[in-house]
């Protein structure tokens, strides 16, 4: 992963090949990576599938459950090590949870996920978190809920933070009134 050094990094686990939520998240992150690499962030799945079997998976197409092309790595973690290093790895079952971690351009932890196997990731949620965390770097303000790219931030002091939550608040009074 010393590629992604002075990139963000998306880093994901996902529990085996060939299953069924699996390639629903793997294709949605390969279909969206340009957005990814516009923001200077590097995408990479990995689960504790041999080499040989993602390429059997890579090389089925997807109309019947296989990936197809893909514009990213995914890793083979044959020996759990990678797994067990990220405390995503069910050992009684041998594979991991829906783990992600976005590590940024310093190699800093952001962000971890761990989705229960039956619900999938998403792809929006993980590319407004990295922009998020860059603008954050970037600007020195603070990220509301559900922040956006181009939405207001917080300048994260007691006196400034009340202009955030002014412009939050307009009309509240009148509404009250009534």
């Amino acid at each position: 992963m010393t590629d992604s050094r002075g990139k963000y990094l998306v880093f994901f686990f996902y529990p085996l090949d060939f299953t069924f939520v699996c390639p629903t998240e793997i294709i949605a992150f390969s279909d969206r990576i340009e957005e990814f690499r516009a923001i200077n962030t590097e995408v990479v799945g990995c689960s504790v599938d041999s080499v040989f079997t993602h390429l059997a998976w890579i090389n089925t197409p997807r109309k019947e459950g296989g990936l197809g092309r893909l514009k990213y790595p995914l890793l083979s973690d044959l020996n759990h090590q990678i797994a067990k290093d990220y405390g995503v790895l069910l050992e009684n079952e041998g594979h991991t949870l829906r783990g992600l971690f976005i590590i940024d351009d310093k190699g800093t932890l952001r962000q971890i996920t761990m989705n229960d196997l039956p619900v999938g990731r998403s792809v929006d949620e993980t590319l407004r978190l990295v922009q998020a965390f860059q603008y954050t770097d970037k600007h020195g303000e603070v990220c509301p809920a559900g922040w956006k790219p181009g939405k207001e931030t917080i300048i994260p002091d007691p006196t400034e933070k009340k202009n955030y939550f002014a412009k939050q608040t307009e009309g509240e009074d009148e509404e009250e009134k009534k």
